[in-house]
């Protein structure tokens, strides 16, 4: 074996051990973040860890599985978080803003009573159950109603504490259903789910949002026109959808906002 083949051997088998010794997991790290931490300065609760799993003390905030793994703590999703000083009562660590959260263990033994250690509140997302009205075009009455009706159909958002620290919180998505009558005649009956909408809004958004309401808009020479609201949970983020339902009960959509 040449001299430059022994060094590149040695070269590839040095950066071997750094990769493997980088993603090996602290367990005596791990171990000093056992109990439950607080604001050094606010004394309020942060989190509490037992064994490899963060709990919150919010009730829909879904616990999360962690690893310290060099000087980070790193989610089950992947978010890191670089550790600045740990000891047995002290842990800082700089958040997704860059500020450096710093925390002490509690030494309370009641105060375990404040977390969640079964599976957090799932929440609805809904304004109404149902609304209705009758409404007139060229002397014609038409009554239409919608039901708004919650499913067990889970839609996770992630967003993030006071801490800057990741968490997860599960919503329940909801069918809405319009029907339209022109006196006794039912001209339009129709469940919504949001995945009828695929073509109007961006699928990466679609996946991570809820529908969340439906209301009449208006009734014209088209026909009734009602408008469905598709949000990120909890966020600013929007689409409004128009479904436009005709007299003779077929039914159009287009996008109106977002």
């Amino acid at each position: 074996m040449t001299i430059l083949a022994a060094v590149a051997l040695l070269t590839g088998c040095s950066r071997q051990q750094s990769n493997s010794s980088d993603q090996t997991e602290s367990l005596e790290a791990k171990k000093l973040l056992q109990g439950v931490w607080l604001d050094s300065e606010t004394e309020e609760v942060s989190f509490q860890v037992k064994g490899d799993t963060i709990y919150y003390s919010d009730s829909t905030s879904m616990p999360s599985y962690f690893k310290i793994v060099g000087d980070s703590l790193v989610l089950a999703s992947g978010t890191k978080y670089g550790i600045e000083k740990q000891a047995e009562h002290l842990f800082w660590f700089r958040n997704q803003n860059g500020d450096i959260i710093k925390l002490k263990k509690s030494d309370d033994p009641d105060i375990d009573k404040e977390f969640v250690h079964d599976t957090p509140k799932i929440m609805n997302y809904t304004h109404q159950v149902k609304t209705d009205s009758v409404v007139t075009y060229n002397g014609e009455r038409y009554h239409w109603y919608i039901a708004i009706n919650p499913t067990k159909y889970k839609v996770t958002h992630r967003t993030f504490n006071d801490d800057g620290l990741e968490v997860e919180n599960v919503y329940y998505d909801n069918i809405m259903h319009i029907s339209v009558f022109k006196g006794a005649q039912q001209i339009y009956s129709s469940d919504f789910r949001k995945q009828q909408y695929a073509q109007k809004v961006p699928q990466d958004f679609l996946e991570d949002a809820i529908l969340g309401n439906m209301e009449f808009s208006h009734i014209d020479a088209a026909g009734l026109h009602f408008n469905a609201t598709l949000c990120i949970p909890d966020g600013a983020s929007c689409y409004l959808v128009e479904s436009l339902i005709d007299y003779h009960g077929k039914m159009a959509m287009k996008l109106v906002e977002y």
